[in-house]
């Protein structure tokens, strides 16, 4: 009886081994899973994006039906609005048409289509066309204007920290800026600009989100680039140039 009592024993504490073997084991699988998240997590939070983006791209455009309308979720909206721009490029810039006098025509030419298929249906018993009322939305107007108001109040405050002579760097990048868009300019009229503009808005958005990571990498490695050079270029020009500007030319003395 001792024996089998003993022989019991044994095999219960080699069933107890291989539970605890198992739970230190699943602990271990859990906190070696716990530290791969850890770490992924860690990663996921080292990558670079562009312009320090932490939202998706159509986040970052509002995420309502202009985003959709940009990043060509509803296709046959995006092509009918660039379709659009491209037409009336075209017949302002190149055949050198008037807006009041191609609106002039249009609506004439649409009112008398109208008015004679109206007056027809009744002769030949058919149904006259459907007019749908068209009525802006005051929603609509209040946001665009309030994001509008915002853009330009940031534009107004940025501007004002540039010329109080707070930011050298800034100011470069806003006299750099302001350079090429003076270049651009000179050489295409305001509707051309706004052309380029539109396309440029309905193409770079959506193959930056189909390429995102590949753009986000050749980004930080021309940011790292153009931080070498500036620190180069602030250590030979800018340092002696500010050195021998008295500190009386941007800031007042204190009584």
């Amino acid at each position: 009886m001792a024996e089998e009592h003993k022989h019991e024993e044994s095999i219960m504490e080699k069933i107890a081994e291989k539970i605890h073997g198992h739970g230190d084991s699943s602990s271990s699988s859990s906190s070696s899973d716990s530290d791969d998240d850890k770490k992924s997590s860690s990663l996921k939070t080292k990558v670079y994006r562009l312009f320090g983006r932490e939202q998706p791209v159509h986040k970052v455009f509002g995420g309502g039906k202009p985003a959709d309308i940009f990043l060509w979720r509803n296709k046959k909206v995006s092509g009918g609005v660039l379709g659009a721009a491209t037409v009336s490029w075209i017949l302002f810039e190149l055949l050198e048409y008037n807006l009041l006098t191609l609106f002039g025509h249009i609506s004439i030419l649409t009112l008398a289509v109208l008015f004679l298929w109206s007056s027809a249906s009744t002769f030949i018993h058919k149904t006259t066309p459907h007019i749908p009322e068209v009525h802006i939305p005051e929603e609509v107007v209040l946001q665009l204007a309030s994001g509008l108001r915002i853009e330009i109040n940031r534009g107004f405050t940025v501007l004002r920290d540039i010329a109080s002579g707070r930011d050298l760097k800034k100011f470069l990048l806003v006299i750099a800026g302001l350079w090429v868009l003076s270049k651009v300019g000179s050489s295409c009229n305001f509707l051309t600009l706004i052309y380029i503009a539109t396309v440029l808005l309905f193409t770079i958005p959506v193959l930056y989100e189909k390429y995102d990571d590949k753009v986000d990498d050749f980004g930080e490695k021309a940011m790292r680039e153009i931080k070498k050079q500036y620190v180069v270029f602030d250590e030979k020009v800018l340092s002696k140039v500010m050195s021998k500007i008295p500190k009386g030319a941007f800031y007042k003395k204190k009584d």
